[in-house]
């Protein structure tokens, strides 16, 4: 519930994207809020400690397919290409590719600056002679690639199964700018989680250590810092729910009492029991990912995935 708004000081400080999301977000009934503004510097820190997580299968499941069938990448794709990752975080799977496929130059594209450039400074060092050209920006937003590009066939990269952190419309949308920023020979090198047991899904997402809470209850730590915010982080808990109907993993804050707080000068209630859905993340069958695909501008050509099927890594080219 949106109270009141007054004016806020010093909005020279405060990124007008982040405000309007946020205040936008929490005005709506239900509250939610988009899952790229966990990622401040000490977001992708945590993010980064999650995926070492023994619950946390998806990152080590997709690591060991990028190392076995790296070669069969290769084989498909072609050398020479330019790889652009979308969302590179810290690019901690990255030099597997690298290693396999003997790309041309390698472009990040990641909305923290600060670790995307100590990310990219790490990779340059371990590959010195190719050419590291880091793009900070939102990948859901139009964005120019590095001139040095130009005329490359490119290799996108999106591992993560970031794709599900998107409602299929907005899946879709993404494809088909991918499709379009990439070019007509391109390929895309994508990593999607599959549906699996409700258990395990939950633990992956509500982790025993609480670094997923610390995640997720960081969103109000940086909303207090950088938009002049006084929500009571102790007023929250984290929520890892699945919801079968829609295949997917619903991360919320809860609120534990009832609570009234402002942000960038807009109040705002919220009954005890009350909850901001911050992240959604989507599971797909082999007949669901290749049917989003196609509808995003790719063709489908080969795919790998684990013992357990577990995760599944695809490989496509633009349609």
């Amino acid at each position: 519930m949106l109270l009141t708004e007054d004016a806020p000081a010093r909005t020279q400080r405060i990124d007008p994207a982040f405000r309007r999301d946020i205040l936008e977000g929490l005005a709506q009934e239900p509250k939610a809020t988009p899952p790229i503004w966990f990622y401040d510097r000490r977001g992708s820190e945590l993010f980064e400690q999650i995926t070492d997580l023994p619950e946390y299968y998806p990152t080590r499941t997709e690591t060991a397919l990028l190392k076995a069938h790296g070669p069969d990448v290769a084989r498909a794709a072609g050398a020479g290409r330019a790889v652009v990752e979308f969302g590179a975080g810290s690019s901690r799977k990255t030099p597997h590719l690298l290693r396999a496929i003997e790309p041309a130059a390698y472009v990040p594209i990641d909305i923290s600056g600060d670790f995307l450039h100590d990310s990219s400074a790490e990779l340059a060092r371990a590959f010195p002679h190719l050419p590291v050209l880091p793009v900070v920006g939102d990948f859901n937003q139009p964005l120019d690639l590095p001139e040095e590009i130009s005329g490359m066939p490119r290799l996108g990269f999106f591992p993560g199964s970031t794709i599900g952190n998107m409602d299929p419309g907005a899946a879709v949308d993404l494809l088909r700018a991918m499709r379009r920023l990439l070019g007509d020979d391109a390929m895309l090198l994508i990593g999607m989680d599959r549906i699996k047991d409700r258990d395990r899904l939950i633990a992956a997402y509500d982790d025993a250590q609480g670094v997923t809470a610390a995640f997720n209850l960081n969103l109000i730590e940086r909303i207090n810092r950088e938009l002049e915010g006084d929500m009571p982080v102790d007023g929250f808990a984290h929520r890892a729910v699945w919801n079968d109907q829609k295949a997917r993993i619903e991360m919320h804050l809860e609120a534990l009492r009832a609570l009234d707080f402002q942000v960038a000068g807009a109040r705002f209630h919220m009954e005890r029991g009350e909850t901001i859905h911050t992240e959604s993340s989507h599971k797909y069958g082999t007949r669901d990912e290749r049917i989003l695909l196609r509808a995003g501008g790719w063709d489908p050509v080969e795919e790998w995935t684990d013992a357990e099927g577990l995760f599944g890594l695809v490989l496509a080219q633009a349609a």
